[in-house]
């Protein structure tokens, strides 16, 4: 059973900068961000695999949000900037075992296993 536990959540203007982590109680091929706003689905936000060479983003977030991993300190960090009121929301860290991954196939939550419990993001205007 893989345990994760996100950190790094907060409250911000619109043009701040967060840094989000999830520790990971064993290392996985795959580990993901996604989101949660009240009423709607759960996005994918990011993706690393493959010994963090390869990523994936939504594009909404392309260009202002990086993940990236320290596998030494088994974490998952989601580096976000140029934040947005539409950017907020309940953030999950995400873990599978999948090892082959395409654009149409990263976003889909039903394919990871285990999941944290999420941290707040708040971005005011």
């Amino acid at each position: 059973q893989v345990q994760l536990v996100e950190s790094g959540g907060g409250s911000v203007q619109t043009g701040g900068s967060l840094r989000l982590s999830c520790t990971t109680s064993q290392l996985t091929y795959t580990m993901a961000w996604f989101r949660q706003a009240p009423g709607k689905e759960r996005e994918g936000v990011a993706v690393i695999y493959n010994g963090a060479r390869k990523t994936y983003y939504a594009d909404s977030v392309k260009g202002r949000f990086i993940i990236s991993q320290d596998n030494a300190k088994m974490a998952t960090y989601l580096e976000m900037n140029s934040l947005k009121p539409e950017d907020t929301a309940m953030y999950l860290c995400a873990a599978s075992l999948g090892v082959a991954w395409n654009t149409f196939t990263w976003p889909i939550a039903t394919r990871y296993s285990y999941w944290g419990q999420g941290t707040q993001v708040t971005v005011s205007s």
